[in-house]
């Protein structure tokens, strides 16, 4: 099928279910913090008390699974060049599963932090793995569109989450909100099967086994005269997107959690009833948000087919300015700024879908998972700034939910500023993978 022969499906089936389980358990919390949050710092859930450390503690979470993320992103990279994608994939899969599971159990925020670390350094080392993999399994004349269907994975899984938040949390265990998120948590194992069942099947791809052996890889290589300014455009572009997705995405729930509590409070509603109301405006805006990542992503291919990849950042970066001042930077009454969340991933998400065949592109075989792990990750660093300043902004003082919306419109500056950045970034459509 596709012209792909059987151990060229397995590398794609590995990688996009490695990718999705990934977003999978980093984003599980984003869905259960209104709860979860609350309950470790012993507050009542859905208490005015609690909603200003929702907010913070979100972007404090978020702040520190990006720079978790960007560690393991960096250090896989590099162990996939050294050691293999398929090992690399396996291991950091079942790294992040166990984490991930282990949150469930966390007796405080201390310790939540700690397990979120440990999931966060296997969340980051994957992808390298499986973007590697994919782009060195599959023909080369195949490579944007399996690319775009590695990512996604990520909103495909993200629907996966949010229904299983919504079944758990909104259905089987409405009154018991305290414990709902201990059992979302624990749905974070579900990769530790998959890789059972591909780590005797799942075969490195030719290229990486013609490479073996040579020189190893090192991160100062990327910045050889020949790689540097290959590297600082990957990095560019990369960091420009992460900081944009990651403080759209990690508010998500708690913007819906604010509109609904704001909504019940002016019809009266009663706890049960808030929760509840809560619990469905959350759904709709992530789902609203991820059906817009899908079609942004499946629309990448043919455009970056027929214009180049530049023209492609170009058009998104903008509609990316667009969507987030529709969404945020006006009064909307609760329904539409929740449907106004399918442009934000229509541009926002659509963008990232570019990386697992574009970042691939760049490097030699001997360099690739290092190099996209690199530029794919290194800018979380710095990208972590960025939900924590909007989650410590929304709560100083009165109207955190009205704040936390005002910071989210100047998110579009970083998209703007992007524009900025593609003088830098590679034209590689048409390019064959260096050896």
């Amino acid at each position: 099928m596709f012209g792909l022969t059987r151990n060229q499906w397995l590398a794609v089936s590995a990688a996009w279910l490695g990718w999705g389980f990934d977003v999978f358990d980093a984003l599980l919390f984003n869905f259960v913090a209104p709860n979860c949050i609350p309950t470790l710092l012993g507050l009542e859930i859905g208490s005015p008390e609690a909603a200003g450390p929702v907010r913070f503690w979100t972007g404090v979470m978020t702040s520190l699974l990006l720079a978790g993320w960007a560690l393991g992103g960096i250090l896989f990279g590099v162990v996939a060049d050294r050691y293999g994608r398929t090992r690399t994939l396996m291991f950091t899969m079942v790294l992040y599963s166990l984490g991930t599971a282990a949150c469930a159990f966390a007796p405080s925020l201390e310790w939540l932090i700690f397990f979120r670390a440990i999931a966060s350094l296997g969340i980051g080392g994957e992808w390298a793995a499986g973007a590697t993999l994919v782009a060195e399994a599959v023909p080369e004349d195949k490579r944007v569109e399996f690319g775009v269907l590695l990512q996604t994975a990520s909103p495909i899984f993200l629907f996966l989450a949010i229904g299983l938040n919504y079944l758990i949390a909104g259905i089987l265990m409405p009154d018991q909100p305290e414990l709902s998120w201990r059992v979302v948590f624990l749905f974070g194992l579900l990769p530790a099967a998959v890789v059972f069942w591909f780590r005797k099947r799942l075969q490195e791809p030719e290229r990486w086994a013609h490479a073996a052996g040579h020189e190893r890889a090192r991160i100062r290589d990327l910045f050889t005269p020949e790689l540097r300014a290959v590297t600082l455009g990957g990095f560019l572009l990369s960091f420009v997107v992460l900081v944009t997705w990651w403080s759209c995405n990690a508010f998500i729930s708690v913007v819906a959690t604010g509109l609904a509590q704001a909504s019940a409070a002016s019809d009266g509603l009663n706890r049960s009833a808030t929760l509840a109301l809560s619990e469905s405006w959350k759904f709709q805006a992530n789902a609203w948000f991820n059906l817009g990542g899908i079609i942004g992503g499946l629309l990448i291919i043919p455009i970056a087919r027929r214009i180049g990849r530049k023209p492609m950042f170009a058009g998104y970066l903008i509609a990316c300015v667009l969507a987030i001042v529709a969404t945020f930077a006006f009064d909307h009454p609760p329904a539409t700024r929740i449907a106004l969340y399918f442009g934000v991933g229509l541009s926002v998400y659509g963008l990232a879908c570019v990386f697992p065949f574009y970042l691939p592109e760049l490097f030699p075989t001997r360099l690739r998972a290092t190099g996209a792990g690199f530029c794919y990750n290194a800018g979380r660093f710095v990208a972590a700034g960025g939900p924590f300043l909007v989650g410590a902004i929304a709560v100083q003082g009165a109207g955190g939910l009205p704040k936390a919306l005002l910071v989210l419109s100047f998110v579009a500056m970083a998209p703007l500023l992007g524009l900025l950045a593609l003088p830098w970034v590679i034209e590689t459509r048409g390019r064959k993978l260096v050896d």
